[in-house]
């Protein structure tokens, strides 16, 4: 079976700064040059889609470097196997129902296109660990029922009701 291959070059005009110029200098000498985008692809659509297509797949890279540095994927937890991969499937599945759940409370923010960008705009985990999860509270027994007390907050309570407002309904 015989796959056809596109090959296509995109050239882009860049501005590089001389390299050895004076900071304070008002006059820097610019060049400027063509910097080269080479594609290789199997799809049957045109230059500029296929381009578009590899352009919009960086926001899949922005989700990689937010495991790496927001669910701690940058080291190596413990010395045996199976327990890393259970590490990194914890760490995988926190980060998809931390979007389950935003995709459950908010609205699409846009439809489809051909960059592929995300329909939601999501809030990165950092944000929202620090905005729900972390936060001063206590244990009180009030009415005899163990309760975990926090400061009274508008913003906190609307995202937690809506929150689990979409828990109760996917339930």
């Amino acid at each position: 079976m015989e796959h056809a291959v596109s090959v296509f070059v995109h050239p882009a005009a860049v501005q590089r700064d001389q390299q050895g110029a004076d900071p304070v200098d008002l006059f820097i000498p610019q060049t400027y040059g063509y910097q080269y985008t080479v594609i290789v692809t199997n799809k049957t659509i045109g230059m500029r889609k296929v381009l578009r297509f590899h352009h919009g797949r960086g926001y899949q890279e922005k989700v990689f470097g937010e495991l790496r540095s927001q669910s701690q994927m940058d080291y190596i937890a413990v010395r045996r196997l199976s327990g890393n991969q259970l590490y990194l499937m914890t760490a995988i599945l926190a980060h998809n129902l931390t979007r389950e759940l935003q995709m459950r409370t908010e609205p699409k923010a846009r439809g489809t296109s051909e960059r592929r960008s995300p329909v939601w705009h999501f809030e990165e985990l950092a944000t929202l660990r620090h905005h729900v999860l972390q936060r001063a509270g206590r244990f009180t027994w009030p009415k005899g029922k163990l309760t975990l007390t926090i400061t009274d907050n508008p913003a906190l309570r609307k995202d937690i009701v809506r929150f689990l407002d979409a828990l109760k309904d996917a339930a």
